[in-house]
């Protein structure tokens, strides 16, 4: 009997995965957590029922939503990553000459199983310069300052990371972001819910004086579209060379990616 995982994009689109076998299954205080082992795509993260991560292609996710916001900002050395359990943002941080890195997770359960079950994406926890801090990232923002960059790398604004999509905890943000600082963050797929991606957009607006989306190509997420956003109160531009090795992104990409298709300026001239 053959055994699959699929996930509804839509009421009528779905992607499925053949799987090996079930891994892993933890239904925590916060959200329900599963991982498979797949045939095509490797181990399989699944939160809540959508898809969080698969090792054939976390690496595009972890590169453009780090590298794009630590490369504009002219010198990066104090760095909050909200959510990323996996530690997969973390390890791309770590590429870069940073000072330390503090990364907020809600969820236990999500570093306990990235840590013993996907050593590749997890590897950062070994770093001594990573503080790991298990406690909610809204309350951790107002206690905490002089991030130079923050990177929000949570779930679907839905459960435990609705609040993270919210005007008032992105004022919380930039209260603790030094001067010059920037934020990252995932906002889903602009061929879906373009909508959703034009309002985090404009209620980034209302805290910071240049927010920009930008785009990358990830085959697992819906539709494989998939959004990010920046926002700075500098203005958003490539300061610094990439000077590692990247398997996804590259300085042709920093430009090209927010370069945004005609459907989403339409949409978000709404907003």
């Amino acid at each position: 009997m053959e055994l699959w995982y699929s996930e509804m994009h839509t009421k009528n689109i779905k992607i499925g995965f053949r799987i090996k076998e079930e891994i892993g299954h933890v239904h925590s205080d916060y959200q329900d957590i599963h991982l498979f082992d797949t045939y095509d795509y490797g181990k399989l993260l699944v939160i809540d029922g959508t898809v969080q991560m698969t090792e054939r292609d976390e690496f595009i996710y972890h590169e453009m939503i780090v590298h794009p916001p630590l490369l504009t900002h002219r010198n990066p050395r104090k760095i909050l990553i909200i959510g990323g359990g996996d530690g997969g943002a973390a390890r791309e941080v770590l590429k870069h000459d940073v000072d330390e890195v503090h990364l907020v997770e809600i969820d236990e359960e999500v570093v306990k199983i990235a840590r013993k079950h996907l050593p590749s994406v997890a590897s950062s926890y070994e770093n001594p310069k990573l503080h790991l801090h298990i406690e909610n990232g809204i309350e951790f923002v107002k206690k905490n300052k002089n991030f130079d960059v923050i990177i929000i790398d949570s779930t679907d604004p839905v459960g435990p990371a609705e609040g993270l999509f919210t005007e008032e905890f992105y004022m919380n943000v930039k209260k603790s972001l030094a001067d010059g600082g920037i934020i990252s963050q995932q906002c889903g797929t602009p061929f879906y819910h373009p909508e959703e991606v034009c309002k985090v957009r404009r209620s980034l607006s209302k805290s910071f004086e240049n927010v920009k989306i930008y785009l990358a190509y990830i085959p697992t997420y819906p539709s494989g579209m998939w959004s990010f956003v920046m926002a700075s109160d500098e203005e958003i531009k490539l300061r610094r060379p990439l000077n590692f090795k990247t398997r996804y992104f590259n300085e042709e990409i920093y430009h090209s990616s927010m370069i945004l298709p005609n459907f989403i300026q339409e949409e978000c001239k709404k907003y």
